[in-house]
């Protein structure tokens, strides 16, 4: 389609170049041009007869009822008869007509010139309206793009509504977990230790309520670590080098699988969202790791150049399955959780780029930045584990 527009526009621009816009030109041209063509005939007279004459003559006929117009064409016709009566047909330097063979002659050509100029007319109205119909209809295009492009906006804002609050809820329900529960849980773990401490000399009492305090320690332990995964406090307290930190470490203990981590001690801190969308990249090809991907090993290198933030993930395993890449390079819909940090990227400006092999898989995300003007040191674990606390 565009290279037919481009033909079509390349056809209309030469044609264009043809046709003069100035009146003077329009009527001047076509009549110097069959002048000049009189004046060469008549140098050459002993070789140009009346019909080869006629035969020179109609190609400026054609190209001015085409180009130049009704007016244009029929005064080049009358100064071609003119031209071709008084210096070519006998008795030269007259108009006079002596015999019907000179009289038929030149009213063939006559008609003839008055046909082609009709055909040019005909023709000339024709291109006319297909232009106009071209620009109507370029017109329309415009229009119904500038509408596509409209609605694609209110989609990427609801897009990225979705994606905030989904955020924001987040943030509650850890909150609450936090506030509420986690309190609650604490101060039942007072009593029973009380409890506990009052009921030693009772053996299996005692046995059964280190038990029950044990089983509660591990269910508050638990709510922390849900809380924490939902939307970590370190994330918004001490910056995204120390939560994904955290969060790594605590990835590596509970699936076994060894990361290596390369991320900078002196990382800035970002905007929120941009925090927050790269915890969560991070966060879901770790676990697409551990669900899909069999692999022991993984690989994680975060940095900060040239006003963006890289992520690069890495795995030794299965990689993706040769179906599910044919489907996401022909456009097919990938996993909810591929869907999800490429849109949060796009909202942002990012690029994100998945190869796979049956060797390994690597996820490359880039995403436009600027720091603010503090930077965060990675705290120790153990320091990690208290900020989270």
């Amino acid at each position: 389609m565009d290279g037919f527009q481009d033909r079509t526009g390349k056809t209309d621009k030469l044609l264009s170049e043809l046709v003069p816009i100035n009146p003077l030109a329009r009527y001047g041209l076509p009549v110097v041009a069959t002048g000049t063509l009189l004046v060469a005939c008549h140098a050459l007279i002993p070789l140009v007869d009346t019909t080869t004459l006629y035969v020179f003559l109609f190609p400026v006929i054609v190209y001015s009822a085409l180009y130049c117009g009704v007016g244009p064409s029929a005064l080049t016709v009358v100064v071609a008869l003119i031209g071709a009566k008084y210096w070519f047909i006998p008795p030269v330097h007259s108009f006079r007509i002596l015999n019907s063979e000179q009289l038929i002659s030149t009213l063939a050509f006559f008609f003839s010139s008055m046909a082609v100029v009709a055909l040019g007319q005909a023709i000339r109205g024709h291109n006319q309206r297909l232009r106009e119909g071209q620009t109507e209809l370029e017109l329309k295009v415009q229009e119904r793009t500038v509408e596509l492009g409209a609605l694609n906006q209110s989609l990427r804002d609801l897009s990225a509504r979705l994606l905030q609050l989904q955020d924001e809820e987040r943030r509650r329900i850890a909150r609450e977990l936090h506030d509420s529960v986690g309190q609650l849980l604490a101060g039942l773990t007072m009593n029973l230790s009380t409890a506990r401490a009052d009921i030693d000399r009772l053996t299996k009492t005692a046995i059964t309520l280190a038990d029950s305090e044990a089983l509660v320690r591990e269910m508050s332990q638990e709510v922390r670590t849900i809380s924490h995964l939902l939307h970590p406090p370190l994330l918004d307290e001490a910056g995204l080098a120390s939560a994904v930190h955290w969060y790594v470490e605590g990835f590596a203990q509970r699936s076994k699988i060894n990361v290596d981590l390369d991320l900078p001690r002196d990382l800035a801190r970002f905007s929120p969202e941009l925090e927050t969308a790269v915890f969560r990249v991070v966060q879901e090809c770790l676990t697409n790791i551990h669900r899909h991907s069999g692999s022991s090993v993984a690989k994680i290198r975060l940095l900060h150049l040239e006003g963006q933030v890289l992520i690069e993930v890495e795995d030794k395993g299965d990689g993706i399955p040769i179906d599910k890449r044919e489907e996401m390079l022909s456009g097919g819909t990938p996993g909810v959780g591929i869907r999800g940090m490429r849109e949060r990227i796009r909202q942002l400006g990012g690029t994100l780029e998945i190869s796979s092999s049956g060797t390994g898989t690597r996820i490359v995300a880039r995403l436009p930045a600027i720091a603010t003007s503090s930077t965060v040191e990675v705290l120790p674990v153990s320091d990690t584990s208290t900020a989270a606390a």
